[in-house]
C-alpha cells in the first residue's frame, strides 16, 4: 500500500538513529506490516536495514539475533549440534502465516515489536529465556526480559522512539530439551495455541510457555515436572481477561486446547521423549 503522508525516507540513519527520532517517525526493517494498512500518522520511515546489524551470531554464551535478522535467514540458521532446541527455531518460522516473500522481508524484531498473541517470534523468544536490548532516544540502553516486553495484543512496553536492537537467547536454554504443540484452524491459518515445554539439561524442571491463546505470553514454571492436577490448576489460574478471543478461536476454545496440549507436553518430557 502506497502512504501517501510521508514525505522524507532516511536511507543512511546515523549509528545511533534514535537521536534523530521526532514524533510521526516510523522505524523501517521488513515493512511487512507498515505497508499493509494506512498510517495517516506517519510522516517519515527511518530505514534501519542500512545499518547493517549482523543477522545471526552465535558464541559459547548463546545466540545474539539482530532485529533486522529475517525469517528467512533465521529459518536457515543451523545452530551447533549441541543446542537441542534447535529445531524450535524452524517450528516458530513455519508458525507464520505467511508467504516466501514475506519471509524474505519480514524481520524478528518486527514480529516481536508487532506484539501481538500470534507472534511466533514471540513464542520463541519467551521459551528460550531470551532478553531483549532495548535502544532509547537519549541513548540509554535497557535490557528486558523477553517475558515483560508484550503487555496485551498489539501492546508492549516501547517507549516513543525507543527500538528493538538485538535479541539474546542464552546456550543454558538452547542446550535444553524442548516440546511444543501448535493450533491452527486451518492448514496455514494464524496460531489459535502455541505452546512449548522447555527442559534444563540434566534436571526435571519444566518450564511451560503459553502463547497465541493468551494476549501477552506467559510461563509457567515447575522445579520438578508436576503432576496431571498441578499442572491443570496452573492454567486454570491464568484470568480470565488474559484468554484472546478473535475468530480463530474464543477464550473457553484457547482454554480447553491449552489444558489439552500442556498434558502432552508434560507426558512428552517426563517420558524423555524428543528433544
Amino acid at each position: 500500500m502506497d502512504l501517501n503522508t510521508i514525505s522524507e525516507v532516511v536511507r543512511r540513519p546515523s549509528d545511533r538513529p534514535g537521536a534523530d527520532w521526532r514524533e510521526g517517525d516510523a522505524w523501517l526493517a521488513g515493512g511487512t506490516w507498515l505497508f499493509s494498512a494506512e498510517q495517516p500518522g506517519l510522516h517519515r520511515l527511518v530505514d534501519l536495514t542500512a545499518l547493517g546489524w549482523d543477522p545471526l551470531v552465535p558464541s559459547g554464551a548463546g545466540l545474539e539475533i539482530g532485529a533486522t535478522c529475517t525469517i528467512r535467514d533465521l529459518y536457515a540458521f543451523t545452530p551447533p549440534a549441541d543446542w537441542t532446541a534447535g529445531p524450535l527455531f524452524a517450528r516458530s518460522c513455519e508458525a507464520f502465516l505467511s508467504s516466501f516473500k514475506v519471509w524474505n522481508s519480514a524481520t524478528v524484531g518486527g514480529n516481536i515489536c508487532m506484539s501481538l498473541p500470534a507472534g511466533p517470534m514471540i513464542t520463541l523468544t519467551v521459551a528460550l529465556e531470551a532478553e531483549y536490548e532495548l535502544w532509547a532516544p537519549d541513548g540509554s540502553v535497557r535490557t528486558v526480559d523477553a517475558l515483560d516486553f508484550v503487555t496485551g495484543n498489539n501492546r508492549n512496553i516501547l517507549a516513543p522512539g525507543e527500538l528493538l536492537r538485538r535479541i539474546r537467547v542464552p546456550a543454558r536454554a538452547l542446550r535444553g530439551r524442548t516440546a511444543h504443540r501448535l493450533f491452527t484452524l486451518t492448514r496455514l491459518g494464524r496460531s489459535t495455541v502455541f505452546l512449548v515445554g522447555t527442559q534444563t539439561a540434566g534436571r526435571s524442571d519444566l518450564l511451560l510457555t503459553v502463547t497465541a491463546g493468551t494476549t501477552r505470553p506467559l510461563r509457567i514454571a515447575f522445579d520438578t515436572v508436576p503432576d496431571a492436577r498441578t499442572l491443570q490448576q496452573s492454567i486454570n489460574a491464568i484470568p480470565a481477561d488474559v484468554w484472546f478471543a478473535d475468530p480463530n478461536g474464543t477464550p473457553d476454545h484457547r482454554h480447553h486446547l491449552t489444558l489439552h496440549f500442556a498434558e502432552e507436553i508434560r507426558h512428552e518430557l517426563m517420558a524423555g521423549g524428543p528433544a
